[in-house]
């Protein structure tokens, strides 16, 4: 199978020149580097040190000069190559560098096209340039190390009011990830890893395990409490743990609440509060229903009524 072709398009203002390595690098896990553009005012004391940086890592730079001061005027210059580049049709998809929301309209007009988008940036970078791409990474996770402290005066770009975007909690993506498997197992599935990890990245395009401080994703996976990791046939797929064996101690502690209040039973807010209280974790999706009330009128031995208003109760069955 023939390597996707991509195109990568710097922009120096809003970069810093000791991320080079790591961005070429990192884009040849996707594919071959067909285009190595990079945009600035090179007559500018500013991009003195990205200009060490052009020859040794074959960079063509594309001179834009700085007509208004305060203004990045890389934009409108990446902007029309990449349309130029897109119109020719040669590559498959682009890499864009830059921590600057001006290029999230850019990075949605790509992918509306079915180009795939990768997109670069510093922890800086706004939720909505990081949205628009395929897939994003802070480049910040790119150096395994600490370099030294960047002292270069290039130009601070304002980003409106447009702000820095932290990564998604990771109580969040466990919860996500439940959701995934509670879906497969729905329709008799196994959740592969890679499957997994396909999904989080569609759903959060900067999902990296190294913002979690994790090299991969089976690390990432093995070590939330709420799964289990097994290999079948070389595949790596994942369950809830015990997930069975739980539902029927939930299932036997929610009817030993409901009988103990008799026959009128009790509201279903009250049970949902037991029951949340009694067994940590617990949500519903994670056993593939959409609501509590659809959970509890799946329990044998109970039912669900109405109660006043807009109350509902939950009592043994007849």
């Amino acid at each position: 199978m023939e390597d996707r072709k991509f195109a990568v398009l710097i922009d120096s203002e809003n970069i810093s020149s000791k991320y080079v390595r790591y961005i070429l690098d990192e884009v040849t896990r996707y594919g071959v580097i067909t285009y190595k553009r990079i945009y600035g005012d090179w007559t500018s004391t500013q991009s003195a040190r990205w200009k060490n940086m052009l020859m040794e890592y074959s960079l063509l730079p594309v001179q834009q000069f700085s007509n208004t001061v305060g203004k990045n005027s890389t934009d409108s210059a990446l902007i029309i190559d990449a349309m130029d580049i897109l119109y020719e049709n040669r590559v498959d998809g682009f890499c864009i560098v830059s921590s600057d929301s001006d290029f999230t309209r850019l990075a949605s007009r790509l992918r509306e096209s079915g180009k795939q988008v990768i997109g670069m940036g510093e922890n800086k970078t706004p939720r909505s340039f990081r949205a628009a791409c395929s897939v994003f990474t802070n480049l910040e996770l790119l150096i395994q190390q600490e370099d030294e402290e960047d002292t270069d005066t290039r130009v601070e770009i304002i980003i409106d009011d447009d702000q820095p975007a932290e990564p998604v909690k990771k109580s969040i993506i466990e919860n996500d990830i439940a959701s995934i498997i509670a879906e497969n197992n729905d329709k008799n599935r196994t959740t592969g890893l890679a499957e997994l990890g396909n999904r989080l990245v569609k759903k959060y395009s900067d999902f990296d395990v190294r913002n979690y401080g994790y090299s991969t994703l089976s690390r990432f996976v093995g070590e939330l409490d709420r799964f289990e990791l097994r290999e079948e046939k070389g595949v790596l797929t994942l369950r809830l743990k015990n997930s069975g064996d739980r539902r029927r101690e939930i299932e036997a502690y929610a009817r030993e609440k409901v009988a103990s209040v008799g026959k009128s039973g009790m509201e279903m807010a009250s049970l949902g509060h037991w029951i949340h209280a009694g067994f940590k974790g617990f949500r519903v999706k994670d056993y593939g229903y959409s609501s509590f009330e659809r959970f509890v009128q799946s329990i044998p031995g109970l039912e669900v009524i109405q109660g006043k208003g807009s109350s509902r109760i939950v009592k043994i069955s007849d």
